[in-house]
């Protein structure tokens, strides 16, 4: 199964992510930045405490996540289709 096993936050709401296949890169997330949930981005610290959540999801808070396989994707401009086989997709 593709898995997460990096996340950091970078400047400007960008995160850099590595998944267990190898893949590593930077996803922009500056137009999620301030819209409903994502306001709670621009508390002081907040975007920096991301993390991999236990269920594979890139977390801030119980209430605040992304799918870690729509970030794959995001990272790696494939489509649903190209996915890896070995990819739990969530649902």
């Amino acid at each position: 199964m593709l898995e997460p096993t990096e996340v950091e936050a970078r400047d400007g709401h960008r995160l850099w992510l590595r998944y267990s296949d190898g893949t590593a890169g930077e996803v922009d997330l500056s137009r999620l930045a301030g819209k409903g949930v994502f306001a709670a981005w621009s508390e002081p610290g907040f975007f920096e405490r991301v993390h991999i959540a236990p269920h594979r999801a890139i977390a801030w808070s119980d209430d605040l996540e992304l799918c870690a396989d729509a970030l794959y994707l995001e990272l790696t401009g494939k489509s649903f289709d190209e996915l890896p086989t070995e990819v739990a997709v969530d649902a």
